[in-house]
C-alpha cells in the first residue's frame, strides 16, 4: 500500500535515479522531473505530498519557488537538496517555507527519516482539513468521531433506530456524547426537518422544569404574566431530548409517562389536555435500575423510556479514538480562534492517551481548547497541558471514583464552596453536584 506521493526534481538523470532507489523501499509513489516546467504540470495532475528538489535547476532557483509551491498546494512539504550547502541559503530556504535543507550525499542517511517526518506532518494537515469539513456540517452521524469497536457498536444501533420513531434511552458517563448521538438520531429520522428541542433536567427545580416542559397559563403562578408554550409543544412533530432524566423529580415523572402513553399533558394552571406527537429521546449517567430500587425513579417510566437502550462507552475504553478526537477539536478551535495549529506532538498525544479522562470527551475538548489558547506555534506540546496531564503517572493508577472525588473537591476549593459556580465549571447540573458531594462525603472532609 502506497503511503505518500514523492516528487523528485533534479536536472541530472543519474541523481534522480539514485534518489529514487534510495527511498523506493519505503513504498512511496515516486515521480521524477528534470525541471520546474514539467514539475508544475505534474503537480496539477497529482496529489503530491513531498517535493525533494535540487536548489539550482536550469529554469529556476528552487528556493525562490517554495512560497509559490506552498500557496498552490498548502498541504505539501518541500525538502531542498544541494551539492554545496551554505548557511545563508539554508536560512533563506527555511524562511521561504521549506521543511528542511540538506546536502545531497553528505546527508544521504538523513533523507529517508526526514521524508517520513515531513509526510507525518502532511498527513496530519490532511486529517485536520477533513475534520474541519465536519465542523461545518450539520448534525449527523458523521459528527461522531471514532472507530473503536464499542463506539462503532453504539453508532450502528443508533442508525438502526433512527427511522423507527421508538423512544431511545442513551446511557453512559457524563461527557460521553449523549446529546451528539441524540441530535444524530433526529437528523437521520423521518422528522429531521422538524424541531429538535433539548433540555437538561438537572438544571431546574421541579416547578420550573414542569413549566419549561409543559408550559403554563397566564396567572398560574407569580410571574406568569402570559401564556407560555412548553418544550413538548415546541417540539410537536419533531424530537425532544430529555438529558439527565435520572435527576427529574419523581412526581414530575408521572407527567412524562402520560405523554409517552397517550401524547397528552396538562399545562401548569390549565384544565384541559394538550395533545402532541413528539419523539422522546432521553439520557442519563445514573443507573436507573438502582434508582428504582431506592424509590427515586418510576419503574413504569423506565420501561417506557428503555424501549431501545444505547450504552455510550467512556473515553478510557476507546483510547484509539483519542487522536481522532483531539485532531477534531484542533480543527474546531483553529476555526473558532483563527489559529493555524497544524500538528500534535507525539509526547502531547501520549499524555492524552494515558490519562484517565473522568470527564470523558467534554474534558478532552476543554483540555484541547486550553492548549490551543496557550500555544503560540503550529504544534501542540506538553507544556500547554494542565498539570494533571503533564504528569499522568499517578492518575492512571487511581480508581475512577477517587479521581472524580479529587477533581470535584479541587473545584469546590477553587470556587470557595460556591456550588452553583462549581457546577458550572464542572459542566454538570447542580443537583448532580449535590448528589456527588453526598456520595463522596465532601462536606465532612
Amino acid at each position: 500500500m502506497k503511503t505518500g506521493e514523492i516528487l523528485i526534481i533534479d536536472d541530472d538523470p543519474d541523481t534522480r535515479t539514485l534518489l529514487a532507489n534510495l527511498i523506493e523501499r519505503e513504498e512511496y509513489d515516486i515521480h521524477l522531473s528534470g525541471d520546474y516546467r514539467s514539475a508544475f504540470k505534474l503537480l496539477a495532475d497529482r496529489d503530491i505530498d513531498i517535493i525533494l528538489s535540487d536548489v539550482n535547476l536550469p529554469d529556476a532557483n528552487a528556493i525562490d519557488l517554495v512560497e509559490q509551491l506552498k500557496q498552490g498546494k498548502p498541504m505539501l512539504e518541500v525538502i531542498m537538496l544541494t551539492a554545496y550547502g551554505t548557511i545563508q541559503d539554508g536560512v533563506k530556504a527555511l524562511k521561504a517555507g521549506a521543511y528542511d535543507y540538506i546536502t545531497k550525499w553528505e546527508d544521504k542517511d538523513k533523507i529517508v527519516p526526514i521524508i517520513g517526518k515531513a509526510l507525518e506532518k502532511v498527513q496530519m494537515r490532511k486529517r485536520l482539513a477533513s475534520l474541519e469539513q465536519k465542523v461545518n456540517t450539520n448534525y449527523s452521524f458523521d459528527k461522531i468521531i471514532g472507530s473503536s469497536a464499542s463506539l462503532s457498536e453504539a453508532t450502528a444501533l443508533a442508525k438502526q433506530v433512527a427511522n423507527a420513531d421508538a423512544t431511545v434511552l442513551l446511557t453512559g458517563e457524563t461527557g460521553t456524547g449523549k446529546e451528539v448521538f441524540a441530535r444524530a438520531i433526529h437528523a437521520a429520522s423521518l422528522h429531521a426537518d422538524k424541531s429538535f428541542v433539548a433540555i437538561n433536567c438537572s438544571a431546574f427545580s421541579k416547578e420550573l422544569l414542569e413549566s419549561e416542559l409543559f408550559g403554563h397559563k397566564q396567572g398560574s403562578f407569580t410571574g406568569a404574566t402570559k401564556d407560555k408554550k412548553g418544550l413538548f409543544e415546541e417540539a410537536n412533530g419533531g424530537t425532544i431530548f430529555l438529558d439527565e432524566i435520572g435527576e427529574m423529580n419523581i412526581d414530575l415523572q408521572a407527567k412524562i409517562l402520560r405523554v409517552l402513553e397517550d401524547g397528552t399533558f396538562i399545562k401548569v394552571g390549565d384544565t384541559k389536555a394538550t395533545k402532541v406527537k413528539v419523539r422522546v429521546l432521553a439520557a442519563t449517567n445514573r443507573d436507573l435500575k438502582e434508582e428504582i430500587q431506592r424509590g427515586r425513579f418510576r419503574e413504569d417510566l423506565y420501561y417506557r423510556l428503555s424501549v431501545f437502550t444505547i450504552i455510550l462507552p467512556p473515553l478510557r475504553e476507546r483510547v484509539k479514538d483519542i487522536p481522532l478526537l483531539a485532531q477534531f477539536f484542533v480543527a474546531v478551535f483553529n476555526k473558532q480562534y483563527n489559529r493555524k495549529v497544524a500538528s500534535i506532538s507525539a509526547s502531547f498525544m501520549e499524555r492524552l492517551k494515558s490519562y484517565a479522562w473522568h470527564g470523558n470527551i467534554r474534558e478532552l475538548r476543554n483540555v484541547i481548547e486550553r492548549s490551543m489558547i496557550l500555544t503560540q506555534g503550529e504544534t501542540l506540546e506538553p507544556d500547554s497541558l494542565p498539570g494533571e496531564l503533564r504528569d499522568t503517572g499517578t492518575q492512571t493508577g487511581m480508581e475512577l471514583k477517587e479521581v472524580e472525588k479529587h477533581h470535584i473537591g479541587k473545584v469546590l476549593l477553587l470556587t470557595k464552596g460556591n456550588k452553583t459556580e462549581a457546577a458550572r465549571v464542572l459542566n454538570i447540573g447542580l443537583s448532580t453536584l449535590y448528589r456527588k458531594i453526598e456520595e463522596y462525603k465532601l462536606l465532612t472532609e
